[in-house]
């Protein structure tokens, strides 16, 4: 029963928010008709005949029914048929609300429109309309022939004013739809290329061990003495397949690489934090390196993401914080280490760790099953913290 009650409301709400002011507009129309008919006769009531009156006056505000489908040329209408009426008697238009009312609401709509030209259009109509009408009636003052079309031209004030405001608002939420997918997009950029680093990186950890291990299945192949044929044959098989298993790596891996160098100098990993933090010094930012923990042998890949998530975090630090100092602690526990870049600035750091370079950074540290924070501190600054689990082979 409620839900029925609800569903009837919710029809009900729409049909007044859809058809309401069109009720309006039927019963202004009547209703003006319904008034000339019963005053005809009294004084200052159109000199014409009722039967032309009534039904002239009620079409006169009628054309506002199409605005919706006519924007401009409904309200015009109003306009013109009520100039046109005057010509044939000037007391007809003025003598009831409705229509007066009806000239009113067509001057909005004339300033709402759209088309900044037919905006302009309809101010003239409006203008013009409204000191024809004022002067075809034969009782009219010099004020109401000043002032009426002034109160017709706020109207049409009022209709522009608002569309200008509804203008700039769907401006306004256009082009923070625009900044939200750039963003969206540039995130999306970062952790392909994050991603496409990390590929890298593990492309030369993997092909240099299995080099390794060619080398020394094929050494150990070559010193088996005559006898052993079989374990000769099994071994040329598995250096053949490891052989195999480069190439195909090295060329699946080397569309990742498009457009640069290979890279032939070592990477550089934790052991190598203390030149990094020299080069930001000579940019500018003192820093100061705080390890907490045993220092222990990482596995090749945890070392050097954690080394490119220190270098990304000052690098954030330089470019937005404006901070006199920043830190970095490193944490070294049982099964993970842990990260933080902090600093003592005042710049913005996005909501969520959404900016370009850390979403590299999530992209990097989501791939080792780690997490990532960041956000400001209780005083001053703010911190970039990671946690990256260790594998056994780094023990």
């Amino acid at each position: 029963m409620g839900c029925e009650r609800l569903q009837y409301r919710r029809r009900v709400n729409f049909l007044v928010r859809r058809h309401g002011f069109d009720a309006l507009i039927v019963i202004a129309a009547v209703g003006s008709a319904l008034e000339v008919s019963l005053r005809h006769g009294s004084p200052k009531a159109p000199d014409t005949t009722l039967w032309f009156t009534a039904p002239a006056v009620a079409l006169v505000v009628l054309p506002l029914l199409a605005r919706r489908r006519f924007p401009f040329a409904a309200p015009v209408a109003v306009w013109l048929a009520g100039i046109a009426l005057s010509f044939v008697d000037g007391r007809v238009v003025v003598f009831t609300i409705s229509v007066f009312g009806a000239g009113m609401v067509a001057s909005f709509l004339l300033g709402n429109v759209g088309d900044a030209v037919r905006a302009r259009l309809g101010l003239a109509v409006v203008l013009g309309g409204g000191a024809v009408v004022v002067n075809h009636n034969p009782d009219h003052t010099t004020g109401q022939l000043v002032f009426s079309p002034i109160l017709f031209a706020v109207c049409w004030l009022a209709g522009y004013a608002l569309r200008e405001h509804a203008t700039q608002a769907e401006a306004a939420e256009e082009r923070a739809t625009t900044a939200e997918r750039e963003r969206e997009a540039a995130a999306r950029i970062a952790v392909a290329e994050e991603r496409a680093r990390v590929a890298r990186e593990l492309h030369d950890i993997v092909a240099h061990a299995v080099s390794v291990m060619v080398l020394q299945v094929g050494a150990i192949r070559h010193k088996l003495p005559d006898p052993f044929v079989e374990e000769a044959a099994a071994l040329r098989d598995v250096e053949r397949a490891g052989r195999t298993a480069l190439a195909e790596m090295r060329r699946l891996v080397g569309a990742t690489r498009d457009g640069e160098d290979a890279e032939l100098t070592p990477h550089p990993g934790l052991g190598n934090l203390d030149v990094l933090l020299a080069e930001v010094e000579r940019a500018g930012l003192p820093v100061r390196l705080h390890v907490d923990g045993e220092s222990s042998p990482l596995p090749e890949a945890i070392d050097r993401s954690a080394y490119r998530i220190v270098q990304e975090g000052l690098t954030n630090v330089l470019k937005h914080a404006r901070a006199t100092h920043a830190d970095v602690i490193v944490h070294y526990l049982p099964g993970e280490v842990r990260l933080e870049v902090r600093d003592d600035g005042v710049g913005a750091v996005p909501d969520n760790g959404l900016g370009h370079g850390l979403a590299g950074i999530r992209e990097r540290v989501k791939i080792y099953g780690g997490d990532m924070t960041v956000g400001a501190l209780p005083d001053r600054g703010f911190v970039l913290s990671t946690r990256l689990p260790l594998t056994g082979e780094g023990r």
